[in-house]
C-alpha cells in the first residue's frame, strides 16, 4: 500500500507542477525518480516534524498541494497542534500520509504503534480522514486528492493486503457495500474490511451485510442507514484503532445524532485501550489484541448464537 502510494503522487507530480512531495528524514531511495527528474518537487526535511506541517500549510497557502510523508505517530501525535492551527484552522489543502497506520510497526514499540491517530484527527473540523482498504482502492483515492479542497490524512497499511476493491472513481465519504445482508451488519474501514467479509462469508448461515467505509471523515451516514432495516438485530464496527473515540464511536454517535430507534445492539471490535509492550509481527500484535480473523469469527458466532 505504502508503494502504491508513493507511486501514485510520482504519476500526480509528472502531471502538476503544483504537486510537491515533502518528507522527513525517509530513506533512502524515496521519490528517487522524482527527485531526479523534478528536483523542484522534491523536499527531503529533517527530524523535524512539527515545522514541516507549518512548511507544507505554508506551501498550500501559495497554491502548491504538498504531500507531507513520514511515520504516523510522528506526524499525528507529534504535530497534532500545527495540523489544527496551521492547516485545519485555515482550510488548506496539504496531504498529510502516514506510513504504518495501526500496528503496521510491529516490531518497534508503542512510540510507532498508530492506534490513536483515528480518533484524534477525526474530530478535527475540516479534516479528512482516510483508510483504504487495499492498493487499489489507493490508487483510486489518489487520483482525486488534487482536486479536493480540503486537507487529508492518508492512511496507510503495512502492505500486502488482499483485493477487495476494484478500479473506479473514488468519492470523498461514499460508502462501499462488499456484502448485502440487513439482519446484522459488519461496518469496517481500512484493513478491517477483507476480513469483516472473510468472516460474513463463513458465517453463511446468517443474513449479513457488509458495509466498507474508506472515509472516516467526513462520512455519509445517510447511505448506512438505508441498510438499517426493522429487522436488524445487532451492528458490528472494526478497526485497527483504540476503540475509544474511534472509528466504531463514530458509528454510535451517528446512530445517536440520525436518532435511530436502537433496536439492536452494537458491538465495537478494535484495539483495547492501553500501551501494548509486546512486539513481533502485525498479525501476532491482532492476535493479541483478538481482532485477526480466527478471534473476531470465534467471538462473532458466539454472539450470534
Amino acid at each position: 500500500m505504502r508503494n502504491t502510494c508513493q507511486d501514485e503522487i510520482y504519476k500526480l507530480a509528472v502531471k502538476n507542477k503544483k504537486v510537491i512531495f515533502v518528507g522527513s528524514d525517509l530513506g533512502a531511495g524515496v521519490q528517487e525518480n522524482l527527485k531526479k527528474k523534478f528536483p523542484n518537487q522534491f523536499i527531503m526535511e529533517g527530524v523535524s516534524e512539527q515545522h514541516l506541517i507549518g512548511f507544507a500549510t505554508g506551501l498550500a497557502s501559495e497554491g502548491f498541494i504538498p504531500y507531507v510523508n513520514t511515520i504516523s505517530t510522528f506526524l499525528t501525535r507529534r504535530c497534532y497542534e500545527q495540523i489544527v492551527v496551521d492547516a485545519c484552522l485555515h482550510n488548506q489543502k496539504v496531504r498529510l500520509v502516514g506510513n504504518g497506520g495501526g500496528l503496521s510497526y510491529s516490531a518497534l514499540g508503542p512510540t510507532h504503534l498508530a492506534v490513536d491517530d483515528i480518533s484524534i484527527l477525526r474530530i478535527i473540523p475540516s479534516m479528512t480522514v482516510v483508510a483504504v482498504s487495499d492498493k487499489q482502492e489507493m490508487k483510486n483515492l489518489m487520483m482525486e486528492t488534487v482536486k479536493w479542497p480540503h486537507p487529508i490524512y492518508i492512511r496507510l497499511g503495512s502492505g500486502g493486503e488482499k483485493i477487495i476493491s476494484k478500479k473506479e472513481k473514488f468519492i470523498f465519504g461514499k460508502t462501499k457495500t462488499y456484502k448485502s445482508g440487513n439482519e446484522y451488519l459488519f461496518i469496517s474501514t481500512g484493513i478491517m474490511t477483507a476480513r469483516c467479509l472473510s468472516i460474513a462469508k463463513k458465517l453463511k448461515n446468517y443474513n449479513i451485510g457488509v458495509i466498507h467505509c474508506p472515509t472516516i471523515q467526513p462520512l455519509n451516514f445517510s447511505e448506512i442507514k438505508k441498510k438499517i432495516k426493522k429487522n436488524t438485530k445487532g451492528i458490528f464496527t472494526f478497526e485497527d484503532n483504540y476503540i475509544s473515540g474511534g472509528f466504531g464511536s463514530l458509528i454510535q454517535e451517528k446512530i445517536s445524532e440520525y436518532n435511530i430507534n436502537k433496536r439492536f445492539f452494537v458491538k465495537m471490535f478494535g484495539i483495547k485501550k492501553e500501551f501494548i509492550s509486546k512486539y513481533g509481527t502485525e498479525n501476532d500484535l491482532h492476535k493479541d489484541q483478538k481482532i485477526d480473523e480466527m478471534s473476531l469469527y470465534k467471538k462473532i458466532k458466539q454472539i450470534l448464537k
